[in-house]
């Protein structure tokens, strides 16, 4: 009983030390003096017993960032206005509605529907005639249309393997048909790369990557067939001394 009694007043003492203390303490509000505070740093004080921290300013001298204009996309020269493929043969979408015409046109067309548009146009310009789809000059350019377009999205998605992957696939294919090409129809040729805006490289001699292991090992394969020649040289040179001697003995032989 007399502990209970002995921690009531010591709690009763206590609380009121900490009311004075905290009128004592009391923060009076100093907005002037707080203004030019802000200005001169991060922390300064506003008066007795009160100060201000301000929150980290950061970047606060770093320039502002321009945004990077990339390579202009092969989608880019189609009129928002123009018709969609399907409807370009119809002629009562030209006679339509501003809103209709809005719902028929490219403006509110997907990206695979101006891909196919852009495809057309390039295998209109290479096909032999209207009806084909089918020969060398028409897949290079329906090739052509499909590596652009993975360009432009690997310079979005840098790190996008799949479509990489198709790329250099798809790469690989047109190359093929271009090299065939050039040794069936070289007019044809030149007239596709022109048309398409293609640049042909000739692949390298060789592929294989140049260690230091391969490289002695073709040292020596050198060596060995230098050798090789070197002995072959040898027996031809015995071999026409042994039959200029038997031509030599034979003609002796005669005179006798």
């Amino acid at each position: 009983m007399l502990t209970n009694i002995a921690l009531r007043s010591v709690l009763k003492t206590s609380v009121g030390v900490l009311r004075e203390s905290s009128s004592a303490l009391s923060v009076k509000p100093c907005w002037t003096s707080c203004c030019s505070a802000l200005l001169q740093g991060p922390r300064a004080s506003c008066g007795a017993g009160s100060f201000v921290v301000l929150p980290p300013v950061r970047h606060y001298a770093r320039a502002a960032k321009k945004k990077t204009t990339g390579p202009e996309s092969q989608l880019s020269d189609l009129p928002p206005t123009m018709l969609k493929m399907d409807y370009t043969a119809v002629p009562l979408a030209q006679t339509t509605d501003d809103i209709v015409k809005r719902l028929l046109s490219l403006e509110l067309a997907s990206h695979s529907e101006k891909l196919q548009l852009k495809q057309e146009q390039l295998i209109a310009k290479v096909q032999r005639d209207e009806d084909d789809r089918n020969s060398v000059e028409v897949r290079v350019a329906v090739f052509t249309a499909k590596i652009r377009n993975y360009q432009e999205h690997l310079q979005k998605h840098p790190k996008d393997k799949a479509n990489k992957r198709r790329m250099l696939m798809s790469i690989d294919r047109r190359k093929k048909l271009l090299k065939n090409l050039r040794l069936v129809n070289y007019d044809s040729f030149e007239k596709v790369c022109e048309q398409l805006g293609i640049t042909y490289t000739f692949p390298p001699e060789y592929y294989r990557r140049a260690t230091r292991r391969w490289l002695a090992k073709k040292a020596f394969c050198i060596k060995v067939f230098k050798e090789v020649q070197k002995q072959k040289a040898e027996q031809k040179l015995n071999m026409k001394q042994s039959l200029a001697s038997t031509d030599a003995d034979a003609a002796k032989t005669k005179a006798v």
